[in-house]
């Protein structure tokens, strides 16, 4: 499976997909950590992380698929929704709550 119908499947399957820099547990940047907090701060807890950093395809791969030059990039019901700056745009608009609000009727993964 190439890196492009990687990404595809990761996106189709899971519900909020977050292509990071380190882990959930462990982000590796400033901005992959601010991108977790923001989604804890949402109250999604099941978060299906891609960390970039283990391979260096997906890591340019993510970046052609979105035509977004930046990582970390957020997937919602296989969506691209856009990387840190629109993250905290729509969560400050009250948008990315609702977002995940209309999310959890969908019949992906939890993570």
């Amino acid at each position: 499976m190439d890196t492009q119908e990687r990404i595809k499947k990761i996106i189709g399957d899971y519900r909020v997909g977050l292509f990071m820099k380190g882990t959930e547990q462990f982000p590796m940047c400033g901005f992959s950590g601010r991108a977790i907090q923001i989604l804890k701060a949402c109250g999604i807890n099941s978060i299906h992380t891609v960390n970039v950093l283990e391979d260096e395809e997906m890591r340019q791969g993510i970046k052609i698929f979105s035509n977004w030059p930046t990582i970390p990039q957020l997937y919602v019901n296989g969506e691209f929704i856009g990387g840190l700056d629109i993250m905290i745009e729509l969560y400050q608009s009250g948008e990315l709550q609702q977002l995940f609000a209309n999310a959890c009727t969908s019949s992906r993964h939890d993570s």
